[in-house]
């Protein structure tokens, strides 16, 4: 899981300049260092391997504090019984096991036990836990400063600390080690570039690192490309790699271009993403089954079916083995393809290399046969997979629950949500929100309300603004404006959302029913809540004006639309011009349709609907006529129902 800073970034920005070095100043002799600072060796790390239990028996001694007396430990300053005595025997206790600690720590040191050293300052730091850099760097430099392992202590506390992901405790060892003129080992800076990578600093911190003459390990740059892609900065990470090869401190990894094509594929830069494959034959780097299984996720996204398959049987021509991965890859470009059917032979293919399907790859299967309209397969593969004694996710069982409702299959959707039930599965915030929009969909409002209370009790997922969204959508069109004015209020007090959507719903379900003074009431709550209405809002309440039959009141409020600085829509023009061509206004509708036509706003169907059923009522034919000409030369189908729900009569 990707590390978050414990500090906010502007106080480890502010850590960080501790960091640099005065290179004019002469620096004092480093204490005796070994070569790979507390690394060993290749040589040094076969023999740890092979160590002894009494090497194991070091690490876990008795490294409590010495002997106490009435529990005070020897040496401590005594304290008064009525001076909080009890807090600072802990204290004082506490302090006691750092040192034993790091005592322990200096004796390994000059045994060369690398690896138990390293496990006892692990442990230190866990016990002492965040924010204990600056005692454990007092003790270290008053009571060990003479010792000669004890630079290499210092900079193996740092990188305890970034391993165990307290990274503010070790920007602080470092700046104490910086102030002391103590060497930084490029493993330490890789350890807290790693836990830095997600954030602006890693980068900063990289700079520092080669300020200060340390060079770059081969993991440096990788691990800065890998941040800046999980970023998403995938166009910095790029930028970070030119520069870096233009100025020969580059160190290939294969793991570093398989990074950058994992995320240039992701963005859909396939072709960008195979030029990388070239430039590590070129730093001698042997593509690896990632780096394959990479580009063939990337061409199947993309619906480059024949050159991932090209790929594939190339490369397992070669003898490469690829993993279930790979196949699910291929499985999954066919189904974005609609090539449902292409998906058994893949299936067979991975059977015949000894890969058995797992759960992804029925997935993927039961989603393509939902997707085609095909719900009864998937629900037949869905039996299969139970069959085998394989247990569905969540992620299964939203696909199935999606295409249920998208053919209305309640008897089905109730089985499937006991089936979830008696298996105990949790509900994710993706499957709640089906349920809601589908129940709503279907006019089912109560149960979509059960849903989303179900939803709220569970504690671990909360409604989203779509789902708030659905369920007024459904009020309204039921026509159920009491309950959807309450919902929305209940919302708007428990959550204060600032969206006007939630608003535009309620207003547009008021105006559609002619209740023109409640939709002109909630507009006036908008503005006074310091909320801004939208052309839609004010589309809404045109649409009111022109329901209850008000001409002169809509066309001063169009008008009113036009000053208010908001940028009338075609929706705006036929909703008058409809209401004008009822009353028989054919001439002022017309006069709008040209006005419209001046100002570009692109006419759609439903406006030459509008203009045609006008002509044709005053039998107007010949105009009507140019008018479907216009229609048809600009690409427009002819709807047989408008948006406004009136019939349309076939113009042949």
């Amino acid at each position: 899981m990707p590390f978050r800073p414990r500090l906010p970034l502007p106080l480890l920005l502010l850590l960080l300049p501790h960091l640099r070095r005065r290179r004019s100043s002469p620096r004092p002799p480093v204490p005796a260092w070994r070569s790979l600072s507390y690394y060993p060796s290749a040589a040094a790390a076969a023999a740890e391997v092979t160590e002894s239990e009494e090497d194991a028996a070091a690490v876990g001694r008795d490294t409590r504090a010495p002997p106490s007396i009435g529990g005070i430990a020897r040496g401590a300053p005594r304290v008064g019984c009525n001076g909080g005595g009890a807090a600072y025997d802990e204290e004082v206790e506490r302090k006691a096991r750092a040192v034993a600690r790091i005592k322990l720590c200096h004796e390994l040191l000059r045994e060369r036990r690398w690896r138990a050293m390293r496990a006892a300052l692990a442990q230190l730091v866990t016990e002492q836990g965040s924010g204990s850099a600056a005692a454990l760097c007092d003790i270290l430099w008053n009571r060990f400063r003479e010792c000669d392992t004890n630079g290499c202590v210092w900079d193996a506390l740092a990188n305890s600390y970034a391993r165990a992901q307290m990274v503010h405790d070790a920007l602080y060892v470092l700046s104490k080690m910086s102030s002391l003129n103590m060497q930084i080992s490029v493993f330490t800076y890789d350890s807290l570039l790693h836990g830095l990578r997600m954030t602006d600093v890693a980068l900063e911190l990289f700079e520092e690192m080669e300020s200060c003459g340390v060079s770059p390990s081969e993991y440096s740059h990788s691990i800065i490309i890998n941040g800046l892609c999980k970023q998403d900065k995938v166009g910095e990470a790029l930028s970070f790699l030119q520069e870096a090869r233009k100025e020969g401190k580059f160190k290939p990894l294969g793991m570093t271009f398989n990074i950058l094509m994992s995320a240039l594929c992701n963005w859909g830069f396939v072709q960008s993403a195979k030029s990388f494959l070239c430039l590590m034959l070129k730093y001698g780097l042997v593509p690896d089954r990632y780096t394959f299984s990479t580009l063939i996720h990337g061409l199947c996204k993309v619906g480059s079916m024949e050159e991932a398959l090209d790929l594939f049987e190339r490369v397992t021509k070669e003898g490469m083995e690829l993993e279930i991965v790979t196949y699910n890859s291929l499985i999954n470009g066919y189904r974005l393809l609609g090539l449902t059917k292409e998906i058994p032979k893949i299936i067979q293919m991975m059977r015949g290399q000894g890969v058995e399907p797992d759960l992804v790859t029925y997935t993927i299967l039961i989603a393509g046969h939902c997707e085609s309209g095909d719900v009864e397969e998937g629900m037949k593969v869905r039996k299969d997979v139970l069959d085998q004694g394989l247990q569905l996710n969540i992620v299964t069982y939203s696909v199935l629950l999606n295409a249920l409702f998208k053919k209305g299959m309640f008897c089905e959707i109730d089985n499937l949500l006991g089936e979830i039930y008696n298996i105990g599965l949790d509900m994710d915030v993706i499957a709640y929100s089906i349920l809601i929009h589908g129940y709503c969909k279907l006019g089912e409002i109560e149960k979509a309300l059960q849903v989303c209370n179900a939803m709220c009790s569970s504690q671990r997922v909360m409604p989203t603004s779509l789902n708030h969204f659905s369920i007024l959508l459904g009020l309204c069109k039921k026509g159920l404006l009491v309950e959807a004015r309450w919902y929305l209020e209940n919302v708007a007090r428990k959550y204060q959302p600032t969206d006007v959507v939630f608003y535009n719903v309620v207003i547009d379900g008021y105006a559609k029913l002619g209740d023109i003074v409640n939709a002109v009431r909630l507009y006036d709550q908008i503005t006074v809540a310091g909320m801004h209405p939208t052309i839609v809002t004010c589309n809404s309440l045109l649409y009111g004006y022109c329901k209850i039959g008000d001409l002169q009141l809509a066309e001063s409020y169009f008008r009113a639309i036009q000053l208010s600085g908001l940028l009338p829509t075609a929706v705006t023009y036929t909703t008058l011009m409809d209401a004008l061509s009822e009353a028989g206004e054919v001439n002022t509708m017309l006069s709008l349709f040209d006005e419209m036509v001046a100002k570009r706003i692109k006419a759609n169907a439903v406006t030459y609907s509008v203009v045609v059923k006008g002509l044709c009522k005053q039998l107007r034919f010949d105009e009507a006529i140019n008018v479907l000409k216009d229609m048809d030369s600009k690409g427009k189908s002819y709807s047989s129902r408008n948006t406004f729900g009136v019939p349309q009569r076939k113009w042949h």
